[in-house]
């Protein structure tokens, strides 16, 4: 898939290198080869604003018998949905940035912006060595670069497209409850013994509330107040809340208002407990007392938030709830991810390009959204490069990411291709209205 993008790029006129990134072992100790990442240019000259666009060729697993309609990497138009995996992440926005590129060439004129593209292989896996690659060409391949754009996000409506000025972070933990190696027959040890199970259950259960609020004392103490300023801005944002929960399939969400369902998802810490390792999970029944049992489960962080006050705020209270059991068991916590939030300055004039050619496209202003998940490499850009982070989505809130039936919608893929070329030419016009100005 990288050599196949290379071809496409260097098909535009633009000098490619694909840049080895070394190898990675697998848990079953196989070795193999990194996917190279993609650094391509097209332009170099110093009057124009040079834009960087940041894409992923990789996609997550998918199989027809899970559940899709149609075969998942066969793109398939039904209905006017363009139907596969990578639809939407985000092999259709990287094409849509290839298209507006090539409507310049198509038409023989010239190109309004220098553009570098960086493309990689390995998002869907932590975006494995492309932080060192950044620090490495932070005054090689970027040292010309104004912006950094990415469309790897969806918007909150079906037809209001967005610009995505924050995104919230990760710290992901294990809290493990021991007693041995071995499991017990619940017949010979059930009654006599402090159950891990038990314990694990007891301490997932302090996290949260019936509400959702986290329970962990101190962990809202950096949460930024609310302005009006962004009251208003969460007003403004197109949300239909029956269309939401239904095609979320959700049957009542924890809050009644569009305003605070968006800022529970966007700009406050959420927790969310995945699952528990060791416990018996299959079909059918099995008396067994596990020995020792995991249970995992993450904090999404909100700017302002301390990522080692977190970790330690999580350890004091799980030790506090673990010993006001008396359990004789062993507990451990670990924070195995942790991944800081990231917020842009929505007067950067970058997102006054956008905005503009959003208006110039649809025809109507975009919804200023966060996104309640995690992008690193957005705040890995922004801390290296030290330049504006603009995030473009193109792609509407039904898209199915990651889920069956990805897809992109023909309009948001045809139109978001215009989009990014109306963003090429209102980087020009900013630059000349700048270059006026006194």
């Amino acid at each position: 898939m990288m050599a196949l993008a290379a071809e496409e790029l260097r098909g535009l006129g633009a000098s490619v290198s694909l840049v080895g990134s070394g190898s990675q072992q697998l848990p079953d100790g196989q070795t193999l080869p990194i996917p190279p990442i993609i650094l391509a240019e097209l332009g170099d000259e110093p009057e124009k604003p040079t834009v960087c666009f940041y894409g992923h060729l990789d996609v997550q697993p998918a199989a027809q018998a899970n559940g899709w309609l149609t075969d998942p990497y066969t793109l398939t138009e039904v209905d006017g949905k363009l139907y596969g995996r990578g639809a939407t992440d985000n092999k259709g926005p990287v094409l849509a940035w290839m298209n507006a590129v090539g409507t310049f060439r198509a038409l023989e004129e010239d190109l309004p912006v220098n553009i570098k593209f960086i493309l990689e292989g390995m998002e869907e896996a932590g975006s494995v060595a492309l932080k060192e690659l950044v620090a490495r060409e932070k005054d090689g391949f970027f040292s010309s670069v104004d912006c950094i754009v990415i469309s790897d996000n969806l918007w909150v409506s079906q037809r209001r497209p967005a610009l995505i000025y924050g995104t919230r972070g990760n710290s992901y933990f294990m809290v493990e409850v021991r007693c041995r190696d071995q499991d017990f027959h619940s017949g010979t040890f059930g009654g006599i013994l402090h159950e891990p199970m038990a314990d694990l259950v007891a301490l997932l259960g302090s996290l949260t509330d019936s509400s959702g609020r986290i329970l962990i004392p101190g962990i809202y103490d950096h949460v930024a107040p609310v302005t009006e300023e962004e009251r208003d801005m969460y007003s403004a944002i197109e949300l239909d809340l029956e269309e939401y929960r239904n095609s979320s399939q959700v049957k009542t969400f924890l809050f009644d208002t569009k305003e605070e369902i968006l800022m529970h998802l966007w700009r406050y810490p959420s927790l969310s407990i995945h699952g528990i390792e060791g416990a018996f999970d299959e079909p059918g029944t099995k008396t067994v007392i596990p020995g020792r049992v995991t249970g995992k489960f993450s904090i999404r962080l909100v700017p302002h938030m301390n990522l080692s006050v977190v970790e330690k705020q999580v350890k004091q209270h799980l030790q506090y709830i673990f010993a006001q059991r008396n359990s004789s068991n062993q507990m451990a916590v670990s924070m195995v991810l942790g991944l800081h939030p990231w917020i842009a300055n929505i007067k950067d004039p970058q997102y006054l390009a956008a905005e503009r050619a959003i208006k110039t496209v649809f025809g109507t202003e975009p919804d200023m959204i966060r996104d309640g998940s995690t992008i690193p490499i957005a705040k890995t850009f922004q801390d290296i490069i030290q330049k504006s982070v603009v995030m473009l989505p193109l792609g509407a809130v039904d898209d199915g990411e990651h889920s069956q039936n990805e897809k992109i919608n023909r309009r948001n893929y045809i139109e978001g291709s215009k989009l990014v070329a109306a963003f090429f030419l209102e980087m020009v016009q900013l630059q000349e209205v700048a270059g006026t100005s006194p």
